[in-house]
């Protein structure tokens, strides 16, 4: 996988939608949201896994970006499968958030990517000290692949959105066990 150097072009008009809403019309929605932990250690090893790569390796997937931390204008490769079978996603960050109870970014698809749209990924403490993780993504096929694919692709993103989950409910529970 080469790294993600070269700047594509964002192959969709709607850039920032899943910071400020609402989705656009016109594209598959999908909002996921799990309670992964408790407490600001696991806000904070959660909200790091986010944005450092760390929950999509952790998921299995492969990243290459041009920074180590998700900031605005950071170039994103995601993989996921093997050998011919290997999905390579390209993707720029279009916008991060890093405050007190809220960390995370978004980024959209470049040319190249076999969807079009935006995919936020967001770790919020309560005011209860729960934590929380949210996917919020808009998205339509751009490939002939993913066309084909029709009905299966949402459900493979809902899958997905539940096995990063599940990732951050690990790192956020190792976060919170003591050391030894």
């Amino acid at each position: 996988m080469n790294r993600p150097d070269a700047r594509g072009s964002l192959t969709y008009p709607e850039t920032g939608a899943t910071r400020h809403g609402p989705l656009p019309d016109g594209y598959h929605h999908l909002h996921h949201t799990v309670r992964i932990g408790r407490g600001r250690a696991a806000f904070e090893a959660a909200g790091a896994a986010v944005t450092e790569w760390g929950m999509h390796r952790g998921s299995g997937a492969r990243v290459r970006a041009t920074a180590d931390r998700a900031e605005a204008g950071v170039g994103v490769q995601i993989a996921v499968g093997a050998g011919p079978l290997r999905l390579i996603a390209p993707c720029e960050v279009i916008w991060a958030v890093y405050e007190k109870d809220r960390t995370g970014f978004a980024y959209g698809t470049l040319t190249g990517h076999p969807e079009c749209g935006e995919e936020a990924f967001t770790v919020d403490l309560h005011d209860d000290g729960s934590v929380w993780f949210t996917v919020l993504a808009f998205s339509r096929p751009a490939a002939w692949y993913t066309r084909l694919a029709g009905p299966l692709v949402p459900v493979a993103q809902r899958l997905y959105a539940r096995w990063l989950g599940r990732t951050l409910r690990g790192i956020a529970a190792a976060a919170g066990r003591p050391a030894g």
